[in-house]
């Protein structure tokens, strides 16, 4: 791993790898990051031969923390906030469209795009001690496109999603591995096995079956999805998204003002 923010992709046995690597972020996705994870999915559709693909972030400490706080630092009204979350989604499509089997493994953090990324994917496993969330009303004061509210709900409930957004908790892998959004956690040093396991178990099914079903299910959760621009463009056109922005980037605590 190095110092440059970026996503690895290789192939083994049938079986894509796909790891974030921006450790002295935690893995926080750059606009390059969030491309690459486009691009790597695209290839990946197009291949066949690959049976299963495996999310992980580098470093053992975090999947993903979410999106590099810095490329907000210049946002100066709420349609550049409505262009950002539209890139997001399309960002994203190419993950949730895979026609084959996917995998999260999380240790330490998913939060926010991390969390997004984590529930874009079929199956997830963590360590007993990962905590996932999207603590944004008390971090930055933006929003989540309505296409990754509808993921998370439908992956989550809108019981746990309140509390992610309203009351900015981060919950446990224990409650997710009870509630079932996890499948399974393991200690760190089990996790690749247990990934690879669950890989190997996945490729010996019908890939045709696979792909029908999970894409007729993505469908499902796609279909409905309402229009909120408006809503999107109030939150980053806020001044507490400006004051939330400058204050994350200083380490001070932001002051919400409500305008």
């Amino acid at each position: 791993m190095t110092d440059i923010a970026q996503v690895h992709f290789e192939v083994r046995d049938a079986t894509a790898h796909i790891t974030f690597d921006h450790v002295k972020a935690r893995n926080a996705m750059t606009i390059s990051m969030y491309q690459s994870l486009q691009s790597i999915c695209e290839e990946i559709a197009k291949t066949p031969s690959i049976r299963v693909a495996i999310f992980r972030g580098a470093g053992g400490k975090s999947f993903v923390s979410g999106s590099d706080i810095s490329q907000f630092a210049d946002f100066r009204n709420g349609e550049e906030g409505v262009v950002y979350e539209q890139n997001i989604e399309r960002y994203f499509t190419p993950l949730i469209m895979l026609p084959i089997p996917t995998i999260a493994v999380i240790d330490g953090m998913a939060v926010g795009g991390g969390l997004a990324i984590a529930s874009c994917c079929d199956f997830r496993i963590s360590t007993p001690d990962a905590r996932f969330g999207v603590p944004i009303a008390r971090t930055l004061g933006n929003c989540l496109s309505p296409g990754n509210i509808a993921w998370l709900n439908a992956h989550l409930g809108i019981h746990l999603v309140k509390r992610m957004l309203l009351l900015s908790e981060m919950i446990s892998a224990t409650e997710l591995l009870q509630h079932g959004y996890l499948l399974q956690t393991h200690e760190a040093d089990q996790l690749e096995g247990a990934a690879l396991e669950l890989a190997k178990r996945l490729s010996s099914l019908a890939p045709i079956t696979q792909k029908v079903s999970k894409l007729t299910l993505a469908r499902l959760i796609r279909n409905t999805l309402p229009n909120c621009d408006d809503l999107i463009k109030e939150c980053y056109g806020s001044k507490d998204f400006q004051n939330g922005v400058k204050s994350f980037i200083a380490g001070e605590p932001p002051v919400w003002s409500g305008n």
